[in-house]
């Protein structure tokens, strides 16, 4: 099915240097903020206690840490969780408190600052060693995803390719995680979901490209490596934009409908199928292109069999 009828090739690597800037100064700007912000941490991984209350009116939020602050819950976050009456409260870990008795504490409270009948939604525990185990599990998952992208594409196709995936793999996360560090957005074990399955998105379209562009290096014979990636590109172009297009409406419904213990989930897939579509086209291809893939990396040798000219003489 063909949605761009394209008569003429796009000039994709035409706007190399200027997609290498751009990419530069996303990278740049997320790494700057993972190391300053750092990424806000759900309880998943750093343990706890979450709470989440519903008010019959709107909450005040100012109002409900100085609350919080002077019952000794100094540490308490407490941010709106979907609406202006679904509050979410984060509590360090406390040693020896069960989590029911420490929510029943926070209630009572709630109730008696804000004169209010208050619901209590769910209480959620997490043990300060689980979130320290579940944090390292999550990392070694990622990093495990890579090195097997890089040996699995190397073996495939060429190590200019696997170079190439993995940067670009690299580039989605680390822009994703960026996302996340700069909004403060909660990040928990559904967001890491939600980065791992970027990650397959991103080699899905990366592999459709790289095996198009291996295919046309042994069609055609007389376009360099840039004319041939511009071709494979654009002969690409109409399968990624359909698959980007379907996939973000699927998204765009979870976003908007799925509700508040999604919304992280849904925002990293959304942001990823953006930034993953683009590094396809870009990034990884620009990197097989400036490590100098051409048509003789992707054609195998013909290796002549001993005596053959012998043969050929022979009547």
């Amino acid at each position: 099915m063909q949605i761009l009828q394209l008569k003429d090739t796009v000039n994709f690597m035409s706007y190399r240097k200027i997609a290498m800037v751009f990419s530069a100064l996303l990278m740049i700007a997320s790494i700057y903020s993972l190391t300053t912000n750092k990424l806000n941490f759900g309880l998943d991984f750093t343990g706890g206690t979450l709470i989440e209350v519903g008010f019959q009116e709107a909450a005040d939020l100012e109002k409900l840490r100085g609350v919080m602050k002077t019952n000794g819950f100094a540490d308490a976050k407490v941010q709106f969780y979907g609406s202006s009456r679904d509050v979410v409260i984060r509590l360090g870990v406390r040693e020896d408190v069960k989590a029911e008795m420490l929510g029943n504490e926070i209630l009572a409270i709630l109730e008696k600052s804000s004169g209010q009948k208050i619901d209590m939604r769910r209480i959620e525990f997490v043990g300060a060693s689980v979130g320290d185990d579940l944090a390292e599990q999550g990392g070694l998952a990622m990093l495990t995803a890579l090195i097997c992208i890089l040996i699995y594409v190397a073996f495939r196709f060429e190590w200019r390719f696997a170079v190439g995936s993995v940067v670009a793999l690299f580039h989605d996360v680390l822009l994703t995680l960026g996302l996340f560090s700069i909004l403060q957005l909660e990040f928990d074990l559904t967001v890491l979901a939600a980065v791992l399955a970027v990650i397959g998105y991103s080699l899905n379209d990366t592999i459709v490209v790289s095996d198009r562009i291996r295919e046309n290096f042994r069609k055609i014979r007389n376009s360099n490596s840039e004319e041939v990636i511009n071709i494979s590109l654009t002969q690409t172009l109409s399968r990624t934009f359909i698959t980007s297009i379907t996939t973000l409406l699927v998204l765009a419904a979870l976003f908007f409908q799925g509700g508040a213990l999604i919304h992280g989930f849904a925002t990293a897939l959304l942001f990823g199928v953006f930034v993953g579509t683009y590094s396809s086209i870009y990034v990884a291809s620009l990197v097989a292109l400036g490590l100098g893939i051409s048509r003789e990396d992707l054609i195998p040798e013909v290796i002549e069999k001993e005596g053959a000219d012998q043969e050929a003489m022979m009547p």
